[in-house]
């Protein structure tokens, strides 16, 4: 049995779940569409390299501040049903079924939030998250994150914890992703796939003799 690691966002399903959130958070009226523009402002420097994740999630997480988890989660199951599970791709299932097939252990690690993570790899029948932590005070979210962000070289850090948590190991290990962004775990695995890669991803690849798949 092998590890089969999937990043998230324009990797299993096409978009990002953090930013059709965002969209979804105007449709609930605790945002405007000011929020919008700067959220695309953040991704447009996250999609080149430049964001600093900790002032994304700062900006993403101030609408949640003072709602408690229970009421977030009750919004957010809908919104998976309704908006995200028309665009899973096809491939991604069908791959994720071929390594459940295999007996490999699934694991959804993605730069994103758990409240949103959790409920997407839920409804793709994936149970093993690594995602930003939020952090909850007094039974309501604080608008901050605990521990270590899953982003770049944080990803490492936090699987290497689960890995010695789960008495597991990389070896034979699989990595699918789309973003450069993860270019130091992808190098870490014995088997990356490259998904839709952006432009500095799908040149790594090239040059590495990685698979380079198209999902749609």
């Amino acid at each position: 049995m092998a590890l089969a690691i999937f990043d998230l966002d324009e990797t299993l399903i096409h978009g990002d779940c953090a930013s059709l959130w965002s969209e979804q958070m105007v449709h609930l009226g605790w945002v405007d569409a000011t929020f919008l523009r700067k959220d695309k402002e953040l991704m447009d420097a996250y999609a080149q390299g430049k964001l600093a994740m900790e002032d994304y999630m700062a900006f993403s997480l101030e609408p949640l501040i003072g709602r408690t988890p229970e009421e977030v989660e009750h919004l957010v199951g809908p919104w998976v049903e309704d908006f995200i599970e028309p665009i899973i791709f096809s491939e991604a299932t069908r791959t994720i079924a071929m390594h459940r097939k295999a007996g490999d252990r699934i694991l959804v690690i993605s730069a994103s939030g758990t409240h949103l993570v959790g409920p997407i790899a839920e409804r793709l029948g994936i149970e093993e998250i690594l995602a930003i932590e939020l952090d909850v005070q007094h039974g309501v979210y604080s608008g901050k994150t605990t521990g270590v962000l899953t982003y770049r070289e944080g990803k490492i850090t936090r699987l290497l914890e689960w890995l010695d948590q789960e008495e597991e190991n990389l070896e034979g290990a699989h990595f699918y992703s789309d973003s450069r962004n993860d270019l130091p775990l992808l190098s870490k695995v014995d088997h990356p796939h490259v998904v839709n890669p952006d432009a500095v991803l799908r040149a790594h690849a090239e040059q590495q003799g990685w698979p380079i798949l198209s999902w749609s």
